[in-house]
Parts: C-alpha cells; structure tokens; sequence
C-alpha cells in the first residue's frame, strides 16, 4: 500500500537522504527544495502526505503548512513538520500552524515509518470519503464553512487511565479544552466509547492491555472511526509504533506538555469532523438523488427501485397511481406559482393519509403513486379514497383564496412474481385513465390480467 509523498527541504544531502529511505519503504517519492517548491508540486499534481523541514529561506515550514491548510482542495493533506528544533514551543507553534505532526531530527526509521503508515491510511478513507461526497460539497468554495460550523461544538474526550493520580493531572491539563471523562476499566471505556469525540490511551495502564483496547476500539463498527490518541513513555518508541499500527491516530509523549497535548486534541478533533461533514453531505447527495425536491417526497427513481423489489419478492402489495384533476387549468388559470403551491399540499395531504408502511412517490409532473405492502384490493381502494376525500372535501388556499381541487386514481393488486413491476404498473396506469374517462374525482380497479 504505496503512497506519493512530497519531501521539501533546502539542503540537498537532507533530501537525497530522506528520498531515499523512503524510496527503499516502496513510497513514491515528490522533491522540493524551497517552499514555493512545494506549493507548486501540491497544486501540479496528487500528493498524499507532506514531510516539510521548518527552518527554509523565503517561506519557512510553519507558513507553507499554514498556506496547505488554508487551502480547500489540500485541506486534508497531512503534513509531518521534521526539524532540528525540538523545544515544545516548537512543537506547539507546527501543531497551531496546522502540522498533523512534529518530528525532531534525527528522526528514526521507527518513528517516521509508523507515522507515516498511520496517516496516509487516514489520508485514503478521507479521499474516499470526498471523491464520493464532491458534487453536494462543491469542494473548491464549502469545506472552510463547513468546518467552522463543525467545529463551534463542545468536544466529548474520554480518556483510559487506571493512575488516580495521573487522571486528575490530565484533567487538569485539558480543564476548559474540552468535556473530559477519565475511566479506569477497559470495559467501561468501550461502553462510552461511541459517545465521546476523541479517546485518550494510557500506553503504561497495566491492569487491562492498552494495546488490546485500542484493536478493540479500531475494530468495533461504532467506534471504528473515532480518533485514538495514546500517552506514551519517553524513548520507548516501539510501543508507540505499535500503538499506531493497531489503529491510534497519534501519540504524545510524556512528559506531557499541557498545550502540546491540547493541540494534537485540536488536530485529531478537526480531522474526525471535517471527515463527518463529508459523511453528511455523502448523506445528503443520496437524499437529493431520490427525493423531489418541490414536494420533498421521494421520487420516480425511488419508486421504481423499491416497486421492482416488491414485484421480484411475490409478496402481497398494490399500487396506487393518482393525478390531479384538470391540473393544466390550474397552471394556466393561476400561474405556476400557484401550480407548485398545488403540488406541495397534495403531496402533505398524500403523505398524511397513507399508512406508515406506504411509500408515497411524485411519480412525475402531476401524478403521484403510493406503493402499499401487504395491502389487498379492500385495503388499497379505502386508502385511495381517503386521499381522494382529503383533497376534495377542503379548499387548496392559493394566494389567500380556496381552489376547489380534485384527483382521480387506479389502483391495482400485485398477481405475483410473474407478472413484475412493469405489468402492474400498466395495470394501474389503466384503472386511472379509466377513472379518468368516467368522470374524473373516482377510483379506479385494475382487472386482473
């Protein structure tokens, strides 16, 4: 699992040196040598992670992450500062300036392999995540909104520390940061776990295996992407390594530093929501694919997916197909406004007089259909004509007047798998032109075939 990763650094042994090391881990390799360099690779061509030396002439690593981060399309691209500077200010000041982490030189294959493996497997679920939800997202100008709405919420920390002690000095650190809950049973971390925001690992608890209640965590379907941070000894970068390999996001290493440690809080926070605005607007796009949007009932498309369904599973169904009496008059005599107020409370009083288990659909300009499981011919006629009531019987108010409206309808019962959604469509289709013929404002049954 190869990734393409942008090295920038200005000496030109520290980026040979590192090209290399990463060449031999089977990663594609992008170099710069300046920060301008690598703001024109970033916007040339595809880049998964950014390894960035701080210390450049003209633009230094702090403000070229600024500017990646600032930058919609490349927002979520993450950036690993590597430096000499190794004072946490240092650290705090990549953090704030956006870095998804902060390594100091020399750095270790050990350290810098296993972070890079944990970011690029996030970078791969987020890019999926915006190649799916792009075209509600309308990517270039929305996702800075989105965050900053995402992000006016309170945060929910729970955290994993069986050490009374170090509880309370953790609390102490995050008081104001966020809503934190410390736990000392495993167990019981798992139970809250799908409420919370971000969870904090202890690496040294001894009672439960830390290293298990991350896999746990990492593997559990309501909790499979929630950010994990570990707390980890200094030096003991193994256990760190495999914190990450397991499924933790990041670590910190004590001795904990208060504002380092509310940082990287910031960063898995905003990471874990701007991953969920685009889950909503995913969510959102199936929504407008099946919906009309002028009666916010669902549409043809929804219709025909769930009436072949219907058809291929021989159970009982029927269906109802209905259009507005006379609805041309209407759009000419009062307008098209007027003709969309039409369409919008038919589809109210449609909605309110099928039963819970019906399907109502806007099957196209004026007609709509309801699709009725389990519903016999006796059933499927009182429903037709209860909506057939509910419109004729009470004015439709348009412009502060009451238009008198009516509706005809067809109904037919499914005959079974043989027949498919195709023929009882038709069948229903006929019973309402027939409907239609008699006189407009009845129901119409569908004859079996």
């Amino acid at each position: 699992m190869t990734a393409r990763i942008l090295v920038v650094d200005d000496v030109e042994v520290n980026l040979r040196l590192l090209s290399a090391r990463l060449a031999a881990e089977y990663y594609e390799v992008v170099a710069a040598d300046s920060g301008e360099a690598a703001l024109a690779a970033l916007a040339s061509q595809p880049i998964d992670l950014v390894l960035l030396d701080v210390m450049m002439p003209g633009l230094d690593g702090f403000e070229v992450c600024r500017r990646i981060k600032a930058t919609p399309r490349l927002m979520h691209v993450p950036v690993v500062l590597v430096t000499a500077l190794d004072q946490p200010q240092d650290r705090l000041a990549g953090l704030e300036a956006g870095a998804d982490d902060f390594l100091t030189k020399p750095v270790g294959d050990l350290a810098l392999m296993s972070r890079l493996r944990s970011l690029t497997r996030l970078k791969r679920i987020t890019d999926e995540l915006r190649s799916r939800a792009e075209t509600a997202m309308q990517l270039v100008g929305g996702e800075i909104e989105m965050l900053r709405q995402l992000a006016t919420g309170r945060s929910r920390t729970l955290a994993f520390v069986e050490a009374e002690a170090e509880g309370r000095s953790i609390a102490r650190r995050l008081r104001g940061e966020t809503d934190l809950t410390v736990l000392a049973s495993a167990d019981a971390v798992l139970a809250a776990a799908p409420e919370a925001d971000v969870v904090l690992v202890d690496l040294e608890a001894r009672d439960a295996d830390p290293l298990r209640l991350i896999s746990q965590l990492r593997s559990a379907e309501a909790t499979r992407l929630l950010p994990i941070l570990a707390l980890a000894e200094p030096g003991d970068e193994a256990r760190a390594a495999r914190a990450l390999e397991l499924g933790a996001n990041d670590y910190v290493p004590r001795p904990i530093d208060r504002n380092e440690l509310a940082a990287r809080l910031r960063t898995q926070l905003r990471r874990k929501r701007y991953d969920e605005g685009l889950r909503q607007s995913l969510q959102q796009t199936i929504e407008l694919a099946v919906t009309d949007p002028l009666t916010g009932l669902h549409n043809r498309r929804f219709l025909d997916i769930h009436l072949g369904r219907a058809a291929a599973s021989g159970g009982g169904f029927a269906l109802a197909l209905f259009d507005i009496d006379h609805f041309k008059r209407i759009n000419d005599g009062f307008g098209h406004d007027a003709g969309d107020a039409v369409l919008r409370e038919f589809a109210r009083r449609l909605k309110a007089e099928t039963r819970a288990s019906d399907l109502a659909c806007r099957f196209g300009g004026e007609e709509f259909a309801v699709l009725m499981p389990g519903a016999d011919a006796a059933t499927a006629a009182g429903v037709a004509e209860r909506i057939r009531l509910a419109v004729s019987d009470a004015a439709f108010p348009v412009d502060g007047e009451g238009l008198a409206v009516t509706v005809s309808a067809g109904v037919a019962v499914a005959e079974g798998p043989a027949e498919g959604a195709a023929g009882i469509l038709k069948r229903a289709d006929t019973a309402l032109y027939e409907a239609k013929r008699a006189g407009r404002n009845r129901i119409g049954t569908a004859r079996a075939a």
